[in-house]
């Protein structure tokens, strides 16, 4: 397949449902004329509104104005699949990272994630679609049996067996029925969320909080204690940029940062064929690939089936490639007949992509720039819906200056690895994603993966870098 059924577009389904609901309300004002804030935040995805509500409800003097450049939720935060966890499911690929007692330390704070989100939620009456299901890894080749293993030892390890709990063929086709599907793990902590809902219901309680907001207004400078925008320039003695993808092109960041494309189909509503594959738990799952198959149901009973194939940036920059290419999507779609063949008189309805903001080490990393009070996040590697709650923690406490557990934790006391500079990111990262998805085709067929494919796909374990290696 190399064209999907149904051409990607934006803005995605989440994002036109969540509008709809609120009957398209028009955008903030844009920023016209100059202001002053004592923090100005850039960006209004998860992370910048999570890190605007801290800020206010720890310091509710503080005057704290958000910009974005299109409306909250036009990014990231409006186009995922709406995976929420921490990090027990990401175990055996921090531990060589962080080591036990750090891993640790953030699979802890992870685990903060979805209560904080649930009391959040109610106590503001939002339904964001918040389902506590947990997420279910399943092996769809027999080279994926390793990684279901991986992640039963790696809790075992640390002594929380209770996280990564193995399941056998029998036990996944209870939960789920698929001729590819083999053995399992069951991790408890996952729910899943409506991006869309989510996303906006942040907007208003940003608002109800008093935070200034402007929408469609995009930051053209930003300087020490100042932005620039098209109509005006914001001085703030605190800054902090939260705008993901987009900080790869900015120079303290674009080290440790890289853009990969990240693609999802949306079935049209089938309750009745998810009734007969089993699948009414709402349990997330993902399969055992690198670039790795992530699906889920929703409330009305559809199906979400994403890929992260998609290509890999150069230099920072965001392009169509990100939202309009075909192949990627065309993947994702394949993944679902693959995956999924009990669904296969199942219509997609929709398709959508974007770039997701890729670490050396896939961990999001906060930061202040050194010499300056400009604080920013990023790197969440495609897993940001839940350590976006902690970001937002994180990145308040620096603009506040605490020093605290946010400041200490490992996301922003680490030492984050470096990736090559162009060209070499782009051609080696071309090289590698080629090799992986080389690799995993073959292996999805039962063939041996070519020595080459074999070859560059270790590249990155021989470079250091531990994680979305094989």
């Amino acid at each position: 397949m190399s064209r999907p059924s149904v051409e990607p577009r934006l803005p995605s389904w989440w994002l036109e449902d969540a509008l709809a609901r609120e009957g398209n309300p028009e955008p903030a004002p844009a920023l016209t004329g100059d202001a002053t804030a004592d923090v100005a935040i850039v960006g209004g995805g998860y992370t910048g509104l999570w890190t605007a509500l801290a800020l206010r409800e720890r310091a509710p003097e503080l005057r704290v104005t958000l910009l974005e450049a299109e409306i909250c939720g036009h990014g990231p935060s409006g186009r995922n699949g709406g995976f929420v966890h921490g990090y027990w499911a990401s175990l055996p690929g921090i531990l060589p990272v962080l080591g036990e007692a750090q891993a640790l330390e953030l699979a802890r704070a992870g685990e903060q994630i979805i209560p904080g989100i649930r009391t959040w939620a109610e106590e503001r009456g939002e339904d964001i679609w918040l389902r506590e299901a947990g997420m279910l890894e399943v092996s769809a080749a027999p080279a994926q049996d390793g990684g279901i293993e991986n992640a039963v030892v790696a809790a075992a390890r640390v002594g929380r067996p209770d996280q990564a709990v193995p399941l056998t063929p029998e036990a996944v086709a209870e939960r789920v029925s698929s001729p590819v599907f083999r053995d399992g793990v069951f991790f408890p902590e996952c729910a899943t969320v409506h991006p869309g809902l989510l996303v906006r219901a942040l907007r208003r309680a940003a608002l109800d909080a008093g935070v200034t907001l402007h929408e469609g207004t995009p930051v053209t400078a930003v300087r020490e204690g100042e932005l620039e925008t098209p109509g005006g320039i914001l001085r703030a003695p605190e800054v902090v940029l939260a705008t993901n993808a987009a900080l790869t092109g900015w120079k303290p960041a674009s080290h440790n940062l890289t853009n990969f494309g990240s693609y999802v189909v949306l079935t049209e509503p089938a309750p009745d064929l998810l009734a007969e594959i089993g699948w009414t738990g709402g349990e997330a799952i993902i399969d055992g690939r690198m670039f790795l198959h992530y699906f889920r149901t929703t409330n009305d009973g559809r199906v979400l089936m994403g890929s992260g194939t998609g290509p890999i940036g150069f230099g920072g920059s965001i392009d169509d490639r990100f939202s309009r290419d075909g192949p990627t999507a065309a993947r994702a779609e394949a993944g679902l007949r693959r995956l999924l063949p009990g669904l296969a008189g199942v219509r997609v309805e929709r398709a959508w992509g974007g770039p997701i903001d890729v670490s050396a080490d896939h961990l999001p990393f906060f930061r202040t720039k050194p010499g300056t009070r400009i604080h920013y996040g990023a790197g969440y590697s495609g897993h940001g819906v839940g350590p976006a709650w902690l970001g937002g923690r994180i990145l308040a406490s620096l603009a506040l200056g605490a020093d605290d557990e946010w400041t200490r934790s490992p996301l922003a006391a680490r030492s984050v690895p470096r990736l090559p500079g162009e060209p070499f990111r782009r051609v080696g990262g071309g090289l590698v994603r080629w090799a992986i998805m080389s690799c995993e085709a073959a292996e999805e067929q039962g063939r041996r993966p070519p020595v080459v494919a074999r070859a560059a796909a270790a590249l990155p374990r021989l470079l250091g870098m531990e994680l979305g290696t094989r």
